[in-house]
């Protein structure tokens, strides 16, 4: 009986052994992997892990589908891969460009910038007023030597020629928008020369006038009466 007994236990644990110790190919990260930035083939590297229910990472054959997708969260390595790590939507809409943006550190807010967050490129010529752009951070590029980075930023096609000649003059700074006014985007253009010098332009000749058009009648009234007196 007791020779039995072993028998079974040694049967069964080799059975669970057996179940429990199979591994399947998965994906996992070879380095780190950014928020937002693109996924790239030398990023992931495959795995063999034993078959568990509570892990669901993306399996080796999945490869191609993630090269190429978006990391939806910081991406660390040697963590496996899941779906949920990965963007589902571009960050580029369709109608909209890349532009590259080469600016210093004073010229960059100091909060770390992010693909995805709304920004507003200003322009500070020499002479005349400033003008805005809202903008779409893409891709953060690594920090140069000289304190210079260059962040890609997707904005309507009608404004890249008009960025790409602002960034090439170096007369810019980048404005982070709140996230509670990323929805109000006309808010980052109303700093436009047009929405700026034009408005509080008019407003200030209309406030003017208001009070100058009730001034002129008793002034008026007054050099008439006192013609006539």
């Amino acid at each position: 009986m007791a020779v039995a007994l072993i028998a079974a236990g040694g049967l069964g644990g080799a059975a669970l052994y057996n179940s429990t110790g199979q591994r399947v190919s998965v994906l996992a990260l070879a380095r780190d992997v950014p928020f937002g930035q693109v996924v790239t083939d030398a990023d992931l590297v495959v795995a063999r892990i034993a078959t568990d229910p509570a892990l669901k990472p993306l399996a080796a054959e999945d490869r191609k589908n993630a090269v190429g997708r978006r990391a939806a969260t910081d991406l660390r390595r040697g963590a496996l891969l899941l779906n949920a790590d990965l963007a589902q939507t571009p960050t580029v809409q369709p109608g909209q460009l890349v532009v590259g943006v080469s600016a210093k550190r004073t010229q960059l807010p100091a909060a770390r910038l992010q693909p995805g967050v709304p920004i507003v490129v200003v322009y500070t010529p020499d002479s005349g007023r400033p003008e805005s752009l809202p903008a779409v951070v893409v891709t953060i590029g690594r920090v140069d030597t000289d304190g210079s980075q260059v962040v890609d930023v997707a904005v309507a096609a009608a404004d890249a020629t008009r960025l790409a000649a602002w960034v090439a003059a170096g007369r810019i700074q980048v404005v982070l928008v709140p996230r509670g006014a990323a929805a109000g985007a006309p808010t980052p253009g109303a700093p436009t020369p047009s929405g700026t010098g034009a408005a509080p332009g008019t407003a200030a000749a209309a406030g003017t006038a208001a009070p100058t058009a009730p001034a002129a009648a008793p002034g008026s009234a007054a050099p008439s009466g006192a013609g006539g007196g």
